[in-house]
């Protein structure tokens, strides 16, 4: 089965712009920057390269995808594991399906590390700090990897704790030279700028494509779109009036996270003094819930079942 049959097995018929423009790049062996607005289809871009060269007979780590979030990761491994299920080749029997291993925080790392070793997965997905666990405990090494992607690769270098990871990811644990290197994204600030350093810093080979299609979406006529400037000290205050004013059903409110120095002076989390500040000033409070980045996996379970 080609791939264009595998994607229609699973309901994929008709290829977006970005796979159009993406998969003649991929398919060529090229490392590629895939630069397109979210929903685009850029993960079932690289998931389809992927799998054209994954041999099941191999017992080795051939794709690693590397995500800045568990929530991503989640999405990413199910879509792999839908396409795993669908052979390529259905008059062949393989004595091996295409496995997937999600390689996530918040994960059974001592499992993961127990599996990599008796019988390594095929396509690993990973957030980078589960991944250099596994790797400076040198539970697996990348030797074996021929595609690296980093998807939403603009989060992972704006970020204080993901970028040196991503850095050694890219220049210490494996070579350019030795694999086809991915990134995604849906906004890459200065994007030239960008691929310079893909290539001056080695992350990359010289004859990187970028495919970069980003077109303006009038915005749907259902949602009203504004923002408001304040000072830092009218926060709190702001984001009340708007919902006062506006009275919603439901929301979601995103809360930055507490700097180094905040913590060092020991200051409460952003999140912890917006959450006392509705119990004092906003009537709803008590249909709050809280999804944190470091909460385990039951916890971010039971708050998504309830948010559902």
């Amino acid at each position: 089965m080609s791939c264009a049959g595998k994607t229609e097995e699973v309901g994929y018929v008709l290829a977006t712009d970005v796979q159009r423009e993406g998969l003649p790049a991929l398919f060529s062996g090229r490392d590629c920057v895939l630069h397109a607005q979210t929903g685009s289809g850029k993960t079932l871009t690289y998931l389809l390269r992927i799998f054209s060269v994954v041999n099941t007979q191999r017992s080795s780590v051939q794709a690693l995808i590397v995500v800045p979030t568990r929530e991503l990761g989640i999405q990413v491994a199910k879509v792999a594991r839908l396409l795993a299920a669908k052979p390529m080749d259905l008059d062949m029997e393989q004595d091996k399906s295409c496995t997937v291993m999600a390689l996530l925080d918040g994960g059974t790392l001592k499992r993961h590390k127990s599996w990599l070793k008796a019988e390594p997965p095929s396509i690993v997905v990973a957030t980078i700090g589960s991944l250099c666990q596994m790797l400076e405990k040198q539970v697996f090494k990348l030797d074996t990897v021929q595609i690296l992607v980093i998807d939403e690769v603009d989060f992972m270098f704006n970020s204080s704790k993901q970028v040196s990871s991503l850095r050694k990811l890219l220049t210490s644990y494996s070579s350019c030279n030795n694999r086809q290197t991915v990134f995604t994204s849906a906004s890459i600030p200065q994007h030239k700028r960008f691929l310079h350093d893909c290539i001056q810093q080695k992350w990359t080979k010289g004859d990187v494509v970028h495919v970069h299609l980003n077109p303006i979406q009038p915005m749907p006529s259902c949602l009203n779109h504004r923002f408001v400037t304040c000072h830092r000290s009218r926060r709190h205050q702001t984001l009340l009036h708007i919902l006062q004013w506006d009275s919603p059903k439901s929301g979601i409110i995103f809360v930055g996270e507490q700097s180094e120095k905040s913590k060092k002076a020991g200051n409460a989390p952003p999140i912890t003094l917006l959450l006392e500040f509705f119990k004092n000033s906003y009537g709803n409070c008590s249909n709050i819930l809280l999804l944190e980045g470091d909460m385990n996996f039951n916890a971010r379970a039971a708050s998504l079942s309830e948010e559902r």
